[in-house]
């Protein structure tokens, strides 16, 4: 039987010696042992009574026990729904609700809640982390083969939710062959292969941790430094025995702050590659400077994987995202009436190819709306392409802020603070921060004789809301700027304040 994923990220490495994963606390794990890890795993997820199709709901620290229960979920047929683990409890329970999981993996210190919310729908809860983790005991006696269950390329491997402008969460539907293909391009593009070693310390709940980094390892057999957090004396450290580095601008920002960051300690660096967020031209020439390598800056999302990067061999320009990916098309169009743009001229980026989603659980008419018949996806970012192709993000349509690597949509904020006593109305923007790409702002126009109190602000939007999301700066305005038809403009905000 075949299954797409894991026949060719996985199942070529059964009795690969080499070592796969060097853990923080120094152990480390070659490709057989991990595939063993996988297969004992799936008996897990089989026998709690994942059936293929299920999803597999994933909130839990990252481990080496979490990319080997990707495996599995991989390798049962079931779908992978990794999830921030920063989210809410309120948040968790929509997730709960909308992908209606068979299994939930949470961490360990967090299964009392879990249980409470699964409890209601009868969903199984398993728990990674610490001795007591029970995912983990439980694969510990379990055979350490198993047959992979027959998945095809069009079947579906994973579940990514992205936010929604009108705050409710999407939940990007991901193939075999959508991963896959990805994977393929990337390795191909950047010439990954066994001798690379990966310093991984990106976050493994959404595509640049989980899929561009890992799967690309995988299939070109690489070694991965396996860090839990970006940790800065880790990073300074793995850097002289290490090929590979995948970021986000808020990496390249912290370690270029450090003096010990030096040319003679990336000597033995191939590529730095950078992407969830824009890369400010200025942190591009000054890690030039400092260390004669340039940012390899690419462009993708949770939708379509990656779309495009700069090349591996050939000019890497500042403030552009590249070239479409081999098997991609990119095209702009003007974003009222869907024709094509002329080179050079602003409009929608729309893309198409084999790493386009399948479209959004549950949102089918959400789904017709940004995945056109002829299958161009409608990113929702403005570009221009000049005629040899390569893209330049200049803004977002969707209001979309990215900070720290996280998407951010301002209506999911809004949305807590206009519930709040005292408060008339507010809107929240991002403004440039050289470390994360961008912050969130929030202004906010309080009731004449109301008693606001921002610290109250805070405190509520703490309660209810992941940390990255959380404005960074709170304004009290008098009223918000608005055009002649009634609609807040967000740009003369960015303009005033965006320093």
């Amino acid at each position: 039987m075949t299954n797409t994923l894991f026949d060719a990220l996985f199942a070529p490495h059964v009795g690969n010696p080499a070592t796969f994963l060097e853990c923080d606390d120094g152990t480390t794990l070659t490709y057989d042992a991990f595939l063993k890890r996988a297969a004992q795993l799936a008996h897990v997820l089989v026998e709690t009574g994942v059936q293929p199709g299920d999803r597999v709901l994933v909130q839990a620290p990252k481990l080496s026990d979490i990319i080997a229960l990707y495996a599995a979920a991989v390798q049962a047929g079931a779908i992978y729904l990794p999830l921030n683990t920063a989210y809410t409890q309120a948040e968790l329970d929509y997730f709960m609700q909308d992908a209606d999981p068979s299994l939930i993996v949470c961490n360990s210190k967090d299964e009392t809640t879990v249980r409470a919310l699964a409890k209601t729908r009868g969903t199984a809860v398993l728990t990674l982390g610490g001795a007591a983790g029970s995912l983990s005991r439980a694969a510990d006696d379990k055979s350490t083969e198993f047959t992979a269950v027959e998945r095809g390329p069009d079947d579906l491997a994973a579940l990514l939710y992205t936010s929604g402008t009108t705050g409710r969460s999407k939940g990007a539907m991901l193939s075999h062959n959508n991963l896959l293909s990805n994977a393929i391009a990337l390795t191909d593009l950047w010439e990954i292969t066994s001798d690379d070693r990966l310093i991984h310390a990106l976050p493994i709940f959404h595509t640049h941790g989980l899929f561009v980094a890992m799967n690309t390892s995988l299939l070109a057999g690489a070694k991965v430094r396996f860090c839990e957090a970006f940790d800065l004396e880790v990073i300074l450290h793995e850097l002289p025995q290490s090929t590979l580095l995948m970021g986000v601008p808020t990496f390249y920002t912290r370690i270029l702050a450090d003096t010990r960051f030096t040319k003679d300690l990336v000597d033995n660096m191939r590529v730095f590659v950078s992407g969830s967020a824009p890369l400010l031209a200025e942190t591009h020439r000054e890690f030039e400077d400092r260390t004669g390598h340039r940012i390899l800056e690419r462009y993708g999302m949770t939708e379509t994987n990656m779309i495009t990067s700069n090349p591996l061999n050939g000019e890497r320009l500042a403030g552009t995202v590249g070239y479409p990916l081999s098997g991609t098309e990119v095209v702009i169009s003007d974003p009222d009436t869907g024709a094509s743009q002329p080179f050079g001229e602003i409009g929608m980026i729309e893309v198409r190819g084999d790493n386009v989603f399948q479209g959004y659980w549950n949102m089918p008419e959400k789904t017709a709306e940004e995945l056109r018949e002829t299958g161009f996806f409608l990113t929702g970012d403005l570009g221009i392409q000049t005629e040899d192709g390569r893209v330049s993000i200049v803004g977002r349509s969707k209001d979309l802020i990215i900070s720290g690597g996280y998407n951010i949509y301002p209506k999911e904020i809004e949305d807590v603070l206009n519930d709040l006593p005292d408060v008339v109305e507010s809107a929240v923007f991002g403004v440039p921060n050289p470390d994360f790409g961008e912050s969130v702002v929030a202004a906010i126009v309080a009731e004449t004789d109301g008693t606001l109190s921002i610290e109250a602000v805070k405190e509520s939007v703490q309660s209810k809301l992941a940390r990255f999301k959380h404005p960074r700066e709170y304004l009290l305005l008098e009223a918000l700027p608005r055009n002649t038809m009634g609609k807040v403009q967000k740009n003369v905000l960015r303009e005033t304040y965006g320093t």
